[in-house]
């Protein structure tokens, strides 16, 4: 039961402490699905801001516009069905880092 909350706050700090709290859940739990759902909420906003940065500056040639706006989508989209099945408990991978812890 404490795990399913500490997920949910997990996916949720993507919306006011993206680094912060997925850093301090791993360093302080010990169940090791709370810290797999941690390093990947922090690998999730680590690669998405670099790939949103990157549309970005392709944005001002109109190439990366329409990657922007789905990475964007993605960005905001992922941690809320994240939300959404740790409330479910279930298990869920964040896309492209998912596979990687």
């Amino acid at each position: 039961m404490e795990s399913k909350w500490s997920k949910i706050i997990i996916h949720a700090s993507a919306f006011f402490a993206p680094f912060l709290v997925p850093i301090l859940f791993f360093l302080i739990t010990t169940e090791s699905e709370v810290k797999r759902t941690a390093m990947q909420a922090l690998l999730f906003q680590v690669v998405f801001g670099i790939l949103l940065t990157i549309a970005g500056i392709f944005t001002i040639v109109l190439i990366g516009l329409p990657f922007l706006l789905v990475f964007f989508i993605i960005f905001w989209g992922a941690p809320v069905i994240g939300i959404i099945k740790a409330l479910s408990d279930q298990d869920w991978n964040y896309p492209i880092v998912g596979r990687w812890v």
